[in-house]
């Protein structure tokens, strides 16, 4: 299945942005999977984080795959410009937009995969009827604006809903989880299905971000193998 192999994913928001080249070749080297990049308006969220030409850059620093998180409204006046500067995964949030199923449907058009974002207050049940069109679910564990929250545990019952369905309906979406992961916690989320795990100030406010992407990565695996 797609979703079987951990995905560890740097959120660039918690990096030095003045060493952001540097900061990326440091969890490079720890062997991460995947960059997370949250972009803000200021509007759904209250903070103002960055846009299509650091998306741009970062297209240019590395040849990771760059999971942009679409913490906009109106996403749909947005999705083909990220994807062209370099997005591989759009993630749009179920209540940034009243065509949901649209929005989607334009990720794929232009080439990316697409994920589709929840809030800590949104019921799970709320994305049932796009599943079979994603390729990631992502629960949101803080309420989205700012980094270095503290983790919602109301988080872990959607994840094993979200798995109970990928389950039963032999579906290969992701489950992503972002917002207060660290070595406390990432152990239980991938028991209860969690997948790709977005870790910024537990990775990048360390003394060593690779070594702290590596012991996570050891936390979920080691989690994984004792239920089996």
């Amino acid at each position: 299945m797609a979703y079987s192999r951990i995905e560890i994913a740097p959120s660039i928001l918690a990096s030095d942005f003045s060493r952001l080249g540097e900061e990326i070749r440091k969890v490079e080297s720890g062997g991460v999977d995947v960059l997370h990049v949250d972009v803000m308006d200021g509007h759904f969220v209250p903070n103002i984080s960055i846009g299509i030409p650091v998306v741009e850059s970062l297209r240019e620093a590395t040849r990771l795959p760059l999971d942009v998180h679409l913490m906009i409204e109106n996403p749909e006046e947005y999705i083909g410009e990220f994807v062209r500067a370099g997005a591989n995964r759009v993630l749009v949030h179920q209540e940034s937009t009243v065509h949901l199923d649209r929005a989607l449907a334009m990720v794929r058009e232009h080439g990316a995969e697409a994920g589709v974002v929840i809030n800590p207050a949104t019921p799970v049940v709320m994305l049932f009827e796009v599943l079979d069109r994603v390729d990631t679910v992502l629960v949101m564990s803080v309420n989205p604006g700012f980094g270095g929250q503290k983790f919602i545990s109301g988080a872990f019952a959607k994840i094993r809903q979200l798995a109970e369905w990928r389950a039963r309906y032999n579906a290969s979406f992701r489950i992503e989880v972002d917002g207060g992961v660290d070595l406390e916690n990432i152990g239980e989320l991938a028991q209860a299905g969690a997948n790709t795990f977005v870790a910024g100030t537990s990775i990048f406010h360390t003394p060593d971000p690779a070594a702290a992407a590596r012991q996570l990565r050891q936390r979920a695996t080691g989690a994984l193998s004792q239920r089996a």
